[in-house]
């Protein structure tokens, strides 16, 4: 392959990975962002998206095959894991806002291995498979030795939907405006009015559907899913949210987007395995040079 084939399809390949990083980098981002968690719980709510999701399609592509099967599954996914969300947020860490820091990661991690195990027990530990004859993975464009499948075009574009989507939702709604008011002080948006609680359920309830859409896309894209894929991927996203400033939602996005092309540059040079390596080699770097993210704002300790 040449050089500049090589270069434009490992760019699509890091933009696929790079958009399911950024869809659950957001969830990361919005939660932090809101209420100062490092809801360590959320790639095992991306996990579970993925097993709803193509559990749901194997059921309804009887009578819906092909592209409307998969509608209804991403639907019925992200319903399931907003209610997720809710729950979790509902029963395990709204109790313990106002506690310190600490006491709730350790029970986001809690939460995380109940999840994990729960999904573990109820699948036998066995992967499921994306199959549907109504839909040809493989066709799409060629270019030389380059391949982009439709397949790949249509996550892609899903993917930037939703989040100009959000960021519209953020920046132009009530309840977005509510949301970055809160997290610059809660106490003075009790005085004023705001249900906070509310606000915060709805803050986790989107995120949770986003990491659903990030793992009904996995299905499509890697042809199955296991019980053990919400931990790696989430804490890639939680090194994108890290990279493009956690607590900003363009950070996330574009964090996101950065990891998937360093890693899919860097395996073009090392072996495949090396990958991880560079994710969180990345992430350590931030952290000593840029602790604050690309987009990150400093914080102002009120005292």
């Amino acid at each position: 392959m040449l050089r500049w084939e090589t270069i434009v399809q490992q760019l699509v390949n890091g933009l696929i990975s790079g958009s399911f990083y950024a869809l659950v980098a957001l969830g990361y981002s919005m939660v932090y962002g809101i209420i100062k968690l490092l809801n360590f719980a959320h790639g095992d709510i991306y996990m579970t998206g993925a097993f709803v999701c193509l559990s749901t399609f194997n059921v309804v592509q009887g009578f819906l095959p092909g592209w409307p099967g998969i509608a209804v599954a991403f639907v019925i996914a992200m319903a399931v894991c907003a209610l997720l969300g809710y729950l979790t947020q509902r029963l395990a860490y709204r109790p313990l806002l106002g506690a310190p820091r600490l006491s709730l990661l350790i029970t986001a991690i809690g939460v995380s291995l109940i999840i994990y195990n729960t999904v573990m027990v109820l699948t036998n530990s066995r992967p499921m498979f994306f199959n549907s004859t109504a839909i040809n993975l493989a066709a799409g464009f060629r270019f030389g030795n380059i391949t982009v499948t439709y397949v790949q075009i249509l996550l892609l574009v899903i993917s930037a939907v939703l989040m100009i989507l959000l960021t519209l939702f953020i920046k132009k709604t009530m309840i977005g405006k509510a949301m970055r008011a809160i997290a610059e002080d809660q106490d003075t948006c009790r005085l004023m009015g705001i249900n906070v609680n509310k606000v915060i359920a709805l803050t986790f309830m989107l995120g949770s559907a986003l990491a659903a859409v990030a793992g009904g896309m996995a299905c499509i894209a890697y042809n199955g899913v296991q019980y053990n894929m919400g931990y790696t991927i989430g804490i890639k996203a939680f090194t994108a949210a890290v990279i493009g400033g956690i607590g900003s939602i363009p950070g996330a996005m574009l964090g996101g987007v950065l990891l998937g092309l360093l890693e899919s540059f860097g395996t073009q040079f090392v072996r495949s395995e090396w990958k991880d390596v560079f994710a969180f080699g990345l992430l350590i770097i931030m952290l000593i040079f840029r602790p604050n993210g690309l987009l990150g704002k400093s914080e102002i300790e009120r005292m």
